[in-house]
This record gives C-alpha cells, sequence and structure tokens, in this order.
C-alpha cells in the first residue's frame, strides 16, 4: 500500500477516534506486527491466503464489536446530552443522589429544605429519563463521575 502500511493507517484511524473495525489481510506477516496490530485493535491478523471461512468470520466478528461499541457510545452520549440539561441546583442533587446522600442529608448540605430536594430530585430523574435510583447510579458510573471506593451506603 504506498503511502502508509497497514499499522500506521490503523495508528491515524486511532488518533482520529475512529472505532472502525479492522482486519489485517497481509502476504507476510512476523509475530512482533501481529502482536502490535492486535494490541492497536485490530480485530484479526489473517496471512494470504485466507480461506472464505476465514475472512468472513472475522469480518463478522468485528462488525460485532463495531456494533457493540457503537450503541456503548450511543449510551454514553446520551447520558452526557441528558446530564447537561440540568441546572447547576440539580446538578448539586445529582452528585448526591448517585453519592448514596438522602434527602435530607442533601437538604443539610445545600443549605434548604427536603421539600425543595425532593422538588430537584424529581426534575433530575426526569431530564436524566431514568426510573430508578440504580439507573441513575449507573449513568454516574459510565460517565467515570464515582469514585469506585465511595460508600454508597449513606
Amino acid at each position: 500500500m504506498p503511502g502508509l502500511n497497514g499499522l500506521e493507517l490503523q495508528d491515524r484511524l486511532s488518533q482520529l477516534g475512529s472505532i472502525l473495525p479492522i482486519v489485517f489481510v497481509t502476504g507476510y506477516s512476523d509475530i512482533p506486527t501481529t502482536v502490535r496490530a492486535i494490541k492497536a485493535g485490530a480485530e484479526d491478523f489473517l496471512t494470504k491466503p485466507a480461506s472464505s471461512e476465514q475472512l468472513i468470520g472475522a469480518i463478522e466478528r468485528a462488525l460485532a464489536r463495531y456494533e457493540a461499541q457503537r450503541s456503548q457510545r450511543s449510551k454514553l452520549d446520551s447520558i452526557v446530552f441528558h446530564l447537561a440539561t440540568l441546572t447547576p441546583r440539580e446538578r448539586q442533587v445529582f452528585d448526591l443522589i448517585v453519592r448514596g446522600k438522602i434527602n435530607k442529608q442533601i437538604a443539610a448540605e445545600l443549605g434548604t429544605t427536603e421539600r425543595t430536594v425532593k422538588a430537584h430530585r424529581h426534575e433530575v430523574m426526569e431530564k436524566m429519563r431514568v426510573h430508578s435510583l440504580a439507573e441513575l447510579v449507573s449513568s454516574a458510573e459510565r460517565l467515570g463521575l464515582l469514585d469506585r471506593s465511595v460508600n454508597l451506603g449513606g
């Protein structure tokens, strides 16, 4: 391939944030090159002549992994979008809820009433499009907003 070799193209695509699946098909391979490609995210590394079954299998696996990654990214983008709709006060309430604080604790920490916290909590649940505390915590975890060592017990 003129200009770039396969590994250089893979590196460039990765730098651009591409999650496109990559299956290498080469006439010449060595173990270090194969290992580098796989570690960098290649789905498979086939040596010519590859059988139709090998190639189709590699492509099917690559497409399945791509679809899973795309779906995951889409879900994450949706959570980020919904989080951005929260007001600053709702975001404070969100942060405390997902860390296991109860309404009374949140009210004391924010200098407001439990009734106000309940109203904010309701808005947070609506805007984040979740139906349970577990879903809300899961959203925060997916975004990396929770330290794994945080005690969620309250």
